[in-house]
């Protein structure tokens, strides 16, 4: 018999609709239940590609004495982080406190007034290794609810103490200047692990924010120490487990050092940052690598992860059979059977050996370096290149005849924002059309969808868009849209930017407190509003946001978007500087912010093909920071940087502050004026 998770529409609250628990979705149906019972609620978060989520799942949701226990005792709620990541960081930040850790699947047990005061993460069938069973945690609890109130009250205050921190008035931590990126860079400098790149130890995630915070230093200083910590950390996750070789993207993180081992959920919003990355460095180094790594990551979306309406899906699961993996390992058997006479090249490039490196099977990865193995079988990098190609394309058919892993197939703005931009800067990069196509497809679908006049939703599936969209969900969807607007010069790209932007300051920013908050002022009012300023797996809504209203504030010389992000930005000055890891994103508008943008204006008509040679230009370079407009006529209406501009023939201007050069009747003279700025870092902090 179905419980109350059975009309939802996330894959994951669906995944538990026919426990024995009496689950409940959040919302007033549950929470009214809780308070007029005074029955604690048993709060339970996670998503639907969390591996040890299934576990608990099938350890103890889907017990009947287990759930008996919590039906007796608790209201019992199921949240999918991803669609409600406000809840989510509430309970987090509380487990945190209370247990110095954090993670999924979360359980959060919360008074009927959603206070809570016991948490912790996974927790197994029965006591093992240290950890309470979770049947000894349900007593335990139903019995402190019961029979010991004073120290859930004292719980509770100081959940209220930890809570009000957030909704104090910000104030600057530093001064926005060259000290504060240079320290940064020097704390990164010491955290990097040279070896295999990125950033201490095991278990690790892709610092693709980090890394894009380097690229951007190389490109503002000359500091090649910056560009060979982002190319070797980048080159380093492309070959190694964590990249899927045979089908592309990049799985969740690693859990060694040496980004072997993957835990194998395909998250979208990971191949997001990383595909726009891997398109910066490419145009950064030119190095082949870079464009294939990103390009099958591309390619991956597009098989895998693309609704038929053009949005992007959630995530894949770790998981099939009942096994993390199973999926993606091979025995070394299988490739000599499929691969013929190329099986012994192809196990020297990949690393595959009779034993195995993950559980008596082989997870492909480069262990060594492509050119020292083609020159080790006596075949040239092309060739060795073509072999790869060939088996790549056999092992993909065969894979597809294996059972797949679940897929989550709700899509969301935020996340669709992302990677909008992202394909939206390969495109323009790579000077792709179908790039270019898959990407306009992707924004009409979410302005179709997902945005309702200056509103956003934060989640589709199945022809239902809910749930009100959150900070990250505007910020994202308009620097999509502002990307789109670089890639095509279409009027309209940057005027739904700007109507989200404006949306964003009416109804995220909070005068008294001033700051950005995660939810609207008009949101559900939960038992704080939160609102989390560090760059974990995403950026923040806070840093996104601060990035758009300076990219904003520059096109369209908008002095209240640009004051709000340095201000905003100046209250992080500090945390930047000393934990650069924790604010990478932060660290990219601070860039702006600090060094000022790279303006750049293409004065003539989008269709002409003088003025696609300008663009290309502009295109074929890394240019960290830049603000880019094109058009004529209307379409340069209100866009301070094409102001006066144009003429007959297509012409080109590059502008710090309004300032510009020359002006660049020739696509040639537009490139050198590009590479002079190179290593010039032309701050314009004030």
């Amino acid at each position: 018999m179905a419980n109350h998770l059975a009309t939802e529409t996330s894959p994951y609250l669906l995944q538990h609709a026919h426990n024995p628990v009496d689950w409940w979705p959040w919302g007033d149906d549950a929470l009214s239940r809780a308070r007029a019972e005074q029955r604690p609620i048993l709060l339970s978060i996670g998503y639907a590609a969390c591996h040890w989520c299934h576990v608990m799942e099938r350890e103890s949701f889907e017990n009947e004495e287990t759930a008996a226990l919590m039906n007796a005792n608790f209201v019992c709620i199921k949240v999918d982080r991803e669609e409600r990541p406000d809840i989510d960081a509430i309970y987090m930040q509380a487990t945190q406190a209370m247990t110095g850790h954090g993670g999924w699947p979360m359980t959060v047990f919360l008074t009927p007034e959603g206070e809570p005061f016991y948490a912790g993460t996974y927790f197994p069938p029965e006591d093992r290794q240290g950890m309470p069973g979770f049947p000894r945690v349900l007593g335990g609890v139903a019995d402190a609810w019961a029979n010991k109130q004073a120290s859930v009250t004292k719980t509770t205050a100081s959940m209220r103490d930890l809570y009000a921190q957030s909704t104090e008035r910000t104030r600057p931590t530093g001064a926005l200047d060259e000290a504060l990126l240079s320290r940064a860079m020097s704390s990164l400098v010491q955290r990097y692990e040279p070896r295999f790149g990125g950033f201490d130890g095991a278990p690790k995630f892709p610092p693709t924010m980090t890394l894009d915070f380097l690229l951007r230093q190389w490109a503002r200083t000359g500091e090649a120490q910056a560009l060979e910590m982002a190319t070797h950390t980048f080159r380093s996750m492309a070959r190694g487990g964590i990249y899927d070789q045979v089908g592309g993207g990049f799985s969740r993180y690693s859990v060694d050092a040496y980004w072997l081992v993957p835990h194998f959920e395909k998250m979208l919003y990971d191949n997001a940052l990383l595909v726009r990355l891997g398109a910066n460095l490419w145009q950064a180094t030119r190095e082949l690598e870079f464009r294939r790594v990103t390009e099958e990551t591309i390619g991956w979306l597009a098989r895998e992860m693309t609704s038929p309406d053009g949005g992007f899906y959630s995530s894949l699961d770790a998981d099939s059979e009942g096994h993390e993996g199973r999926y993606y390992v091979w025995d070394a058997g299988e490739l000599d059977t499929l691969l013929g006479e190329d099986a012994d090249l192809v196990r020297t490039y990949w690393g595959v050996t009779a034993d195995g490196n993950f559980e008596g099977r082989n997870i492909l990865f480069v262990p060594r370096d492509p050119a020292d193995v083609a020159d080790e079988q006596g075949v040239t990098p092309s060739e060795l290149r073509t072999a790869i190609d060939r088996a790549t394309r056999i092992l993909y058919d065969a894979r597809e005849r294996r059972v797949r892993p679940a897929r989550d197939e709700k899509i969301l703005a935020g996340w669709n924002g992302l990677m909008l931009r992202g394909l939206a800067e390969a495109a323009r990069a790579f000077g792709d059309a179908e790039l270019r196509a898959m990407a306009v497809r992707n924004g009409e679908f979410l302005f179709r969808t997902l945005v309702r006049g200056d509103r956003v939703l934060r989640s589709y599936k199945d022809g239902v868009a809910k749930i009100p969209g959150f900070l990250e969900d505007y910020a994202a969807v308009a620097l999509g849209a502002h990307a789109l607007y670089q890639l095509t010069f279409d009027r309209i790209w940057l005027d739904r930017a700007r109507t989200l932007a404006d949306a964003i300051m009416l109804r995220f920013w909070d005068a008294g407190t001033q700051a950005f908050f995660d939810t609207a002022n008009d949101a559900e009012v939960l038992v704080t509003r939160p609102r989390d300023v560090t760059d974990n797996a995403i950026p923040s809504g806070s840093s996104l946001a601060a990035e758009l209203c300076l990219l904003l504030g520059d096109l369209l010389a908008e002095s209240e978007y640009t004051e709000r992000a340095r201000y905003l930005l100046e209250t992080l000055a500090e945390p930047m500087a000393r934990y650069p890891t924790a604010f990478g994103h932060a660290l990219g508008a601070a860039d702006m912010a600090v060094r000022g943008a790279v303006e750049v204006a293409i004065a003539g008509d989008p269709g002409d093909g003088a003025f696609g040679s300008f663009a290309r230009e502009v295109a074929n370079r890394y240019v960290p920071s830049l603000v880019l407009a094109g058009g004529e006529g209307r379409a340069a209406k209100g866009i301070a940087l094409l102001k006066d501009r144009g003429g007959v023939e297509p012409v080109a201007y590059v502008c710090r502050a309004y300032a510009c050069e020359l002006p660049a009747d020739d696509p040639a003279l537009l490139g050198r004026q590009l590479d002079a700025l190179r290593g010039r870092t032309g701050s314009t902090a004030g």
